[in-house]
């Protein structure tokens, strides 16, 4: 039995949901998100509610991922979705220049990411990244490869991770 799928949703009053045969389309203050779902499952829309629905349990597997994927797409275009990334680590930093996020992390040159379109980034000090967007999915997929470009090492913990990441520490030479 899915519990995630037999979830009931509530919709806010300034989000309207559109169902059109397996498109689902969410409207919201901060932007519009749509998806294509399984054709065994249906979709359906009573006033502020939202129900989900599979046709047997042949399609068990479609039908909680479709409810979480509707329910994050209603939360990111009512309050959007943020990461946050830190450097650490001597001369490793984030900057912003001409719509290219410029990474500085040890490498014998900066690698420019360029910003995908619908998020946002912020840089309130050279080693803080803040990234901001109304998809789930992009704003952790472009969080990961940001953090991919230097990723913490276990002996001095330097590198590029999540804010309150921790990361476990190995002893090294002088254990032995």
């Amino acid at each position: 039995m899915s519990r995630i799928g037999n979830r009931i949703l509530n919709v806010p009053e300034n989000v309207t949901v559109s169902v059109d045969g397996n498109i689902v389309k969410v409207k919201g203050p901060k932007g519009e998100l749509s998806t294509e779902i399984n054709r065994n499952i249906t979709v359906s829309v009573e006033g502020n509610e939202l129900k989900v629905s599979r046709k047997n349990d042949n399609f068990k597997k479609f039908h909680g991922t479709a409810n979480a994927n509707i329910n994050n797409m209603i939360i990111g275009v009512t309050d959007g979705y943020e990461k946050k990334l830190e450097t650490i680590g001597v001369g490793y930093r984030f900057a912003l220049k001409d719509g290219l996020l410029v990474v500085t992390a040890g490498h014998s040159h900066p690698v420019n990411v360029e910003i995908p379109t619908g998020l946002t980034l912020e840089t309130p000090s050279n080693t803080e990244l803040i990234i901001k967007g109304i998809d789930k999915q992009q704003v952790g997929e472009f969080a990961a490869n940001v953090r991919k470009i230097r990723q913490p090492e276990p002996y001095k913990g330097k590198g590029i991770r999540y804010a309150g990441e921790v990361i476990i520490r190995k002893a090294g030479k002088k254990a032995s």
